[in-house]
This record gives C-alpha cells, sequence and structure tokens, in this order.
C-alpha cells in the first residue's frame, strides 16, 4: 500500500477545512441527500462526502457504509487531493497503490474508486 504524500499547499489545506466548521458536526441532510444522489445515479454501493483531516478521513455524509471515519494512511481520497481532476482506480485491487490496503483486501472490499477535490479548492489552485 502506498500512502499519499501530503499536498505542497497542507497547511492552507487544514486551516480553510477546519475554518469551514464542518468537521464532526451533526449529520445534514443537504450532504446526505448528495450521497443519496450520487449512489442512485452511479449505481454503486458507498457514496461519501470525505473530508481529509491531519490523520484520518472523516465522512460528512454517508450511503452504503457504517463507520464515520478512516486512518488518512488508507484513505483513497487521500490520494484524491493530490489531483487536479477526477482520480479514478478501475479496480483497486489490480492497482499498485491499492491493492494490499485494508479497506480493498477487507470490508468494504472496495474494487472501483472516483473522487475529486473540492471544486472551491481547484479553482483557487
Amino acid at each position: 500500500m502506498k500512502t499519499a504524500p501530503l499536498p505542497p499547499d497542507e497547511p492552507q489545506r487544514l486551516r480553510a477545512l477546519h475554518e469551514l466548521l464542518l468537521l464532526d458536526g451533526p449529520p445534514e441532510e443537504k450532504f446526505d441527500r448528495v450521497v443519496r444522489f450520487a449512489a442512485e445515479q452511479l449505481d454503486v454501493p458507498i457514496a461519501l462526502v470525505s473530508l481529509i483531516d491531519d490523520d484520518r478521513q472523516w465522512f460528512k455524509a454517508r450511503h452504503g457504509i457504517d463507520v464515520a471515519e478512516t486512518p488518512r494512511d488508507v484513505a483513497f481520497c487521500a490520494h484524491a487531493i493530490l489531483q487536479p481532476e477526477l482520480f479514478v482506480v478501475e479496480d483497486a485491487s489490480l492497482d499498485e497503490r491499492f491493492s494490499d490496503n485494508p479497506l480493498v483486501t477487507d470490508g468494504p472490499r472496495i474494487r472501483f474508486y472516483a473522487g475529486a477535490r473540492s471544486m472551491r479548492r481547484a479553482a483557487n489552485a
């Protein structure tokens, strides 16, 4: 498993994340609607709104998974925030970055992944 390096703008990214006051907050229907819509439209079992903090991936909204967070070092999203465009992994079990990741080898046995950093950040990059 390859742990994602930190983005070059990590201090600014974390400061902005904390300023949004979204981490560890209660569920919000508008975010819950987004993940339900994504799961239905894309016909996928899991959809998430993930926030990457210092050492974890926290799920602001989730569909199809019960855990509220995962360690950052196993988070696919930690790789996605490094990309300027959509980050797609067709088969995680065949990808050297993820093939031995516990999210691939154990539950939920992720195979396909698609994620993108926030549009606001992308627009300001």
